[in-house]
């Protein structure tokens, strides 16, 4: 999931100043995945991914050049229910262990307004991967005000079937589908 942001940071790259591809690593600390779903058509519930890292490789003169590669634990969920992330870590889910990686590697980039990109790429989940399309923003570019280097800022979205993951596990009453939104900051490496 994480890397959805990741990848939205190299479709939005298209408006950035460079010659060839650069690369940029992604700011933990400023750069989340959120998701939610629908419990049994009474609420939708909420939660998060965070303390994730990747790369971006990217091209501003061909954006589509560009490339994407993140992971995060599986581990680094927070619902703001501890009962809940330890059903999701259970067999009844991830069955998750120390360890553990959700990741994403882009495949394609299309550029599809000035800001705007569809990156398509490969997210690896539960031991399964699948292709996914992230709809994808850039935010802003230019130099951060307090690391005084290049930045950059952006959204992505997408939705998943949880079922594809093998996460399935009372669905649909618990909804299959699971919106994501993905928001990150990435700085300009060394």
């Amino acid at each position: 999931m994480k890397s959805f942001v990741l990848a939205a940071a190299l479709a939005a790259s298209a408006t950035m100043a460079s010659a060839a591809a650069e690369k940029y690593v992604l700011d933990s600390s400023h750069s989340q995945v959120l998701f939610s779903y629908n419990h049994l058509g009474y609420s939708t519930t909420f939660g998060m991914f965070s303390g994730f890292e990747g790369e971006i490789m990217f091209d501003q003169e061909d954006p589509t050049a560009s490339s994407v590669t993140v992971s995060m634990p599986v581990k680094s969920m927070f619902t703001g229910w501890e009962k809940r992330e330890q059903h999701f870590f259970s067999a009844d889910f991830f069955g998750a262990e120390d360890g553990d990686l959700i990741t994403f590697t882009s495949t394609a980039i299309e550029v599809t307004g000035e800001d705007t990109a569809k990156i398509t790429g490969d997210l690896t989940m539960n031991d399964v991967t699948k292709s996914v399309v992230l709809d994808a923003v850039l935010n802003q570019t230019g130099t951060h005000p307090m690391a005084n280097k290049a930045w950059a800022g952006f959204d992505a979205t997408t939705t998943l079937l949880r079922s594809d993951f093998g996460l399935g596990a009372i669905a649909p009453a618990v909804s299959d589908e699971v919106e994501v939104r993905i928001s990150i900051e990435a700085s300009k490496a060394e």
